[in-house]
């Protein structure tokens, strides 16, 4: 059976001069023309293309992770348990980004390099955000932004904020666990201190799981979200090498050796320690 024979007997709808078509609702006409390539390069278009559709998943995942605080907040755990589900969905989504952007060879970009100034992933106000929502707080990182008062705000906002951990620890001192009281109201824009008192806290969880079973989950929500996200830093690191070896990323770092030194960050440590002290 023919193509136009199957469209006609199934009816579809083909005539969109007065309703809403798909390309109308997605708005196809504004983000594929929003490529606007500044080299000769063949490859640029990749480079554009896999930077835009990161950050269309990082909208994505910050609208997920802050339902998903506020579900922790108020004791709707069944929806943030959904939400964090599915962040970590989109980070794997993230990781195999890179696989698209490791086809570039290192003489395909140094082709287009030069044209990209000093902009550089580093200055995604997207992602900053992201972090500052899982608790990698840095008062620094502020800085890119100052140009844009608008993002600055909106970035500000994250850093001032209680993070994820900091939403999950108050969940657990509200179900009566040990959580010290520092962890509980404290200066949330600095980095989160480690606390042995806070392991215990989750240690009284992992030991009996059918008592606090919801808490438990949690937990391990936790778990592969930073496991995913560790995966994300790791495969841009080895992409960035792969590319670009150890010259100075374009906006100023040390390129892989600051991507490295990223690696060692741990978002919810006591978490993976309970896991050796079980």
């Amino acid at each position: 059976m023919s193509t136009e024979k199957i469209v006609h007997e199934e009816k579809a709808q083909l005539d969109f001069s007065a309703s809403m078509s798909y390309s109308d609702y997605l708005s196809l006409d504004q983000i594929l023309n929003a490529q606007h390539l500044r080299s000769p390069a063949h490859d640029e278009l990749l480079f554009i293309v896999q930077h835009q559709t990161s950050e269309l998943w990082m909208k994505l995942m910050l609208h997920e992770l802050r339902a998903a605080i506020r579900g922790i907040a108020t004791d709707d755990l069944q929806s943030a348990f959904k939400m964090l589900a599915r962040v970590s969905r989109i980070m794997e989504q993230l990781v195999h980004a890179w696989d698209v952007l490791a086809t570039m060879t290192p003489p395909e970009y140094s082709a287009m390099r030069p044209y990209l100034g000093a902009s550089s992933g580093f200055q995604s106000w997207q992602y900053r955000c992201i972090e500052f929502a899982l608790g990698n707080k840095n008062a620094a990182m502020l800085k890119p932004h100052s140009h844009r008062p608008e993002l600055l705000a909106e970035v500000e906002a994250a850093w001032r904020a209680p993070s994820l951990y900091d939403e999950a620890l108050r969940l657990l001192a509200r179900r009566g666990l040990a959580v010290p009281v520092d962890h509980l109201e404290r200066d949330w824009t600095q980095p989160y201190p480690e606390s042995d008192a806070v392991e215990q806290a989750w240690l009284v969880v992992y030991r009996d799981p059918k008592q606090h079973w919801d808490l438990y989950q949690l937990g391990e929500e936790l778990t592969d979200l930073e496991d995913a996200f560790r995966l994300w830093r790791f495969r841009h690191v080895t992409t960035v090498e792969r590319v670009i070896g150890f010259k100075r990323g374009t906006g100023g770092t040390g390129g892989v050796s600051y991507l490295r030194k990223m690696l060692d960050v741990v978002l919810f440590p006591e978490i993976w320690k309970l896991r050796t002290d079980l």
